[in-house]
């Protein structure tokens, strides 16, 4: 693709994969974006690179591989086209790595270092390889080298602040390639291939304006297309915006073109951070906008991760989205916008997204122009009006995500009939398709806010949202990562507002994702935290469970008298509250816990004990599970014969509860009992017995 090719947003590519073109509506001719075609320009570039890779490396001796993978480096100022160069080089050779392309941002929109752990456990999540919840950085790279050490794939770090960024990430595989783009060199990293770029040359710079202006005035006055080239520095975002703006002109001349660029009063450009060709650009493109769509266009410098749909925009200018919508289609025909390409869809099956708003990236290389608009026109009130429009429309959109997880009928979905059609989803698929194309924005909104500090009501409200939508459509184990950022994000703001009991359920919530990944001390010191902070604010759920999961986790670690102690106080607040189902629960932990240490004589009592409160609960299932635990720890205590019995009397509290499973369970257990009895006869029967049950009553 050209130099103005679409930034297709965090994907990963598997080699052949072919892509669905980005527009969904008709534009009127005078405004359509041009269509994909070659790549312009540049070829002298990609065959240096090619003929890097094949180059042999400092680290090769007599022909054998490196340690490492090749590194690539594309580096240019922002609005060089190094982003798309990238793309394309990687487009090109994606039928030699069958593993897949990876291509993952190293900045934000505005500038930001990426976490090198949140690149990490990106990656590692599309690889298909399970990422422990709360893993910190070291960890996560490991990981992600172990991943890619018997793989062949091409990994593409786009806009990398530096080495510190890239080195982490490096593969310890020679069959890997790795293709960074950056502003400067990497120093530091062995063996590293530069590829600097400078402008491009008159012909493809002149075909990047053809594509916009169309031919017919680009052959009528071939000298001015190379004027206007040679003016925008061959800086390709330059041309896209010179390009656009012809576009929007079909009546203006390429003369016309380069007077008004003449014309346009000095402005800033020479202290912009960016080059000064695109600066001119950028005003000459900017200027030339409606009042509306310039305000839609600066304000969307805002929108979390880059990402802007209808809605984005709509919330952030406070117009409607039938308006925005519009406004964002002639925006990504002037060039001011990249159209985010869409997932391939299931092949033969319908396409989720089809239903939903088209996504946009703002270029990174206008942000820093965009924000200095924002300063100049809006002040500080509507810019934060502007944030917490758009986190309300954001949470409500994630509300009715979350309700389509619910059953059909369900009071999630009534709730939702009610909303605009514009806010609710037409199926389940649709819902989770947006949810996950919306995933970096989501996230990324999340931690603004946060850090903005002013809207701690809004962004909580939007936190709880996100969790639940989370859990709503992923199962726990793919969605745990994300769970456990937001947390962290709830568990800072709580701390900041001196909100006790939201402090407690973060922590708790933090926890039991810390002993799920089995760092069994890092979920021990948040339950701890979660119970000081329960009991701050005499919260006797919270309290309740911070005081189990203290127990659970000592379990775990197989510290038993550590583990009984923190039950039985669990076991004390259900008993001073009368929550007697809670209690014989724990009557039972409190018997494994004894089982487990050999204290035969505890563990009866406890069983007992929970075997009395599931009798005066009507619990006839708790009551037959109870006694067959009793009739475990009695066979554990060396009294076969008796657990024999005992065991019985289970088996026929199962019955009257007809659950199936329990009574195959118990008949095997009593099987085993009889053989250790000497009474192989009987064993096989109940054997058999405990066989047909587990068949007719599978899980």
């Amino acid at each position: 693709m050209a130099e103005q090719a679409v930034d297709t947003g965090r994907t990963v590519t598997a080699s052949g994969a072919g892509r669905r073109g980005a527009g969904r509506t008709g534009v009127p001719a005078a405004t359509a974006p041009p269509a994909p075609a070659a790549f312009a320009g540049r070829r002298r570039e990609l065959a240096a690179l090619r003929s890097d890779i094949e180059r042999a490396g400092l680290d090769t001796l007599s022909g054998r591989k490196g340690a490492r993978s090749r590194v690539l480096l594309i580096a240019g100022r922002p609005g060089s086209g190094r982003s798309t160069l990238a793309a394309e080089l990687a487009r090109q050779l994606a039928g030699d790595y069958p593993d897949g392309v990876l291509r993952t941002w190293l900045s934000t929109a505005d500038g930001r270092p990426v976490p090198t752990a949140d690149v990490a456990r990106d990656l590692l999540t599309r690889l298909g390889e399970r990422v422990p919840a709360g893993a910190d950085e070291d960890e996560l790279t490991e990981a992600l080298r172990t991943a890619l050490a018997d793989r062949r794939a091409l990994l593409l770090l786009d806009d990398a602040a530096g080495p510190e960024q890239v080195e982490p990430l490096l593969p310890d595989a020679p069959d890997c390639l790795v293709l960074a783009v950056s502003a400067g060199p990497l120093t530091g990293i062995t063996d590293v291939r530069p590829c600097t770029l400078g402008g491009l040359d008159t012909a493809a710079g002149v075909e990047i304006l053809t594509r916009y202006a169309g031919p017919t005035r680009i052959t009528v006055d071939p000298r001015t297309a190379e004027q206007v080239v040679q003016d925008c520095g061959g800086q390709p975002a330059a041309l896209v915006l010179a390009g656009g703006w012809l576009a929007a002109h079909p009546k203006s001349s390429l003369s016309d073109l380069l007077r008004t660029l003449f014309l346009l009063p000095p402005g800033e450009e020479e202290a912009a951070p960016v080059p000064r060709p695109l600066a001119r650009a950028f005003r000459l493109a900017y200027e030339s906008l409606p009042p509306t769509a310039a305000r839609i266009l600066r304000l969307l410098s805002l929108a979390p991760a880059g990402l802007v749909d209808a809605h984005t925009a709509s919330a952030l200018a406070g117009c409607s989205v039938g308006d925005a919508e519009p406004t964002l289609r002639d925006l990504g025909a002037r060039g001011l916008l990249r159209p985010v390409e869409p997932e391939v869809p299931v092949p033969g099956g319908p396409d989720p997204l089809a239903g939903l708003p088209a996504q946009y990236r703002v270029p990174n290389c206008l942000v820093p122009l965009l924000r200095e608009q924002v300063r100049a026109h809006e002040r500080p009130q509507e810019i934060q009006l502007s944030r917490a429009r758009m986190l309300e429309r954001t949470v409500r959109q994630l509300q009715s995500c979350r309700a389509m997880g619910e059953p059909a009928g369900s009071p999630a979905r009534e709730r939702i009939s009610g909303l605009p059609r514009s806010l609710r989803f037409g199926s389940v698929p649709e819902a989770a398709a947006w949810l996950r194309s919306r995933r970096p924005a989501l996230l990324d909104s999340a931690r603004i806010a946060v850090a903005d500090g002013e809207l701690d009501t809004l962004d909580r409200r939007l936190m709880a949202a996100l969790v639940r939508a989370l859990l709503a459509h992923e199962a726990p184990e793919a969605a745990a990562p994300d769970l456990y950022g937001l947390h962290g994000l709830v568990l800072e703001v709580a701390e900041r507002r001196g909100l006790a009991r939201e402090k407690a359920a973060a922590l708790l919530n933090l926890g039991d994702l810390d002993a799920e990944a089995g760092r069994a001390q890092n979920a021990l010191a948040r339950y701890r935290g979660a119970l000081e902070s329960a009991r701050a604010v005499k919260d006797p759920v919270a309290t309740g469970r911070a005081l189990e999961s203290l127990g659970g986790t000592y379990a775990e670690l197989g510290d038993w008298q550590r583990a009984a102690d923190w039950y039985g106080r669990a076991l004390e607040l259900r008993l001073s509250r009368g929550d007697a189902a809670e209690a014989a629960r724990l009557h039972g932990r409190l018997g494994a816990v004894h089982t487990y240490a050999g204290r035969w004589a505890e563990a009866l009592r406890e069983w007992r004990a929970a075997h009395g409160a599931y009798r005066r609960a009507d619990d006839a299932v708790g009551q037959a599970r109870a006694t067959g635990e009793i009739a475990r720890v009695q066979e554990y205590a060396g009294r076969p014969e008796q657990a024999l019995r005992t065991c019985f009397e289970a088996l026929e509290l199962a019955r009257k509860a007809a659950d199936g499973r329990l009574e195959a369970a118990l008949q095997l257990r009593i099987a085993d009992t009889f053989e250790r009895l000497g009474d192989p006869a009987a064993a096989r029967l109940h054997r058999g017995l405990g066989e047909r049950l587990l068949a007719d009553h599978p899980a």
